[in-house]
């Protein structure tokens, strides 16, 4: 590690012990870049923030406990510049807008850590956002579509779970009509040609995550 004041201290936070071994060897190659701390989820990251206070903070999304999005919101209310470099396996439109509305300065595919990362961190050190340009190119796509109601998505997470619409109706209340009616509204705002094909395109943006299906089993 550096140990030049003028380094870029960094902290990586994510679940994998071997992606964070993986990215220390890297800054460490690094003669402007120093890691100063790692956490595991999001609530040691908080943590870990407030006691190093790194100059970028590399942040996975999925994490038990605290996820990624809600520690970003909550480093950032405390500490407004900091700058936060997410990196997921998730190219979805809707994580990295979760992502970027709770204050990440850019977004970096796990797929592209090791070509990546180094320039990334620099340029996020440097004040500037990073999106990659497939990245963008998926934001812009949706930026005009309509988006899904809260109701809409809880109901498209029920079917990803693989439930009736009996079973979804019962489990939120409501009669099997208005699941009908909810199920037809997602299909036209996602363009979907049928129920799987509903539940593919929400996991590929980032509307409703794997883990949703193993909760609703539970």
């Amino acid at each position: 590690m550096s140990t030049d004041p003028s380094s870029i201290r960094i902290m990586t936070v994510d679940d994998h012990p071997l992606l964070r071994q993986g990215i220390a060897a890297l800054i460490k190659g690094q003669p402007d870049m120093e890691l100063v701390a790692e956490a595991s989820d999001g609530e040691e990251a908080i943590t870990q923030f407030r006691r190093h206070q790194p100059d970028v903070t590399l942040m996975d999304l999925q994490m038990p406990n605290v996820n990624g999005t809600e520690a970003i919101s909550c480093i950032r209310s405390e500490f407004p510049d900091a700058k936060i470099l997410v990196f997921s396996t998730y190219a979805g439109d809707i994580q990295v807008l979760h992502a970027i509305k709770a204050g990440a300065r850019g977004y970096l595919l796990k797929g592209n850590v090791r070509t990546e990362l180094l320039e990334a961190i620099r340029t996020v050190y440097a004040g500037r956002k990073r999106i990659p340009a497939e990245i963008a190119e998926e934001l812009a796509e949706h930026a005009a579509d309509d988006q899904l109601t809260s109701r809409e998505i809880d109901v498209l997470r029920l079917i990803g779970a693989g439930n009736a619409n009996k079973q979804i109706a019962d489990k939120l209340r409501i009669g099997e009509t208005t699941v009908k009616n909810h199920i037809s509204s997602i299909l036209s705002k996602l363009g979907a040609n049928d129920r799987a094909h509903a539940v593919t395109i929400a996991l590929q943006r980032g509307i409703i995550e794997l883990e949703a299906r193993q909760r609703s089993r539970s």
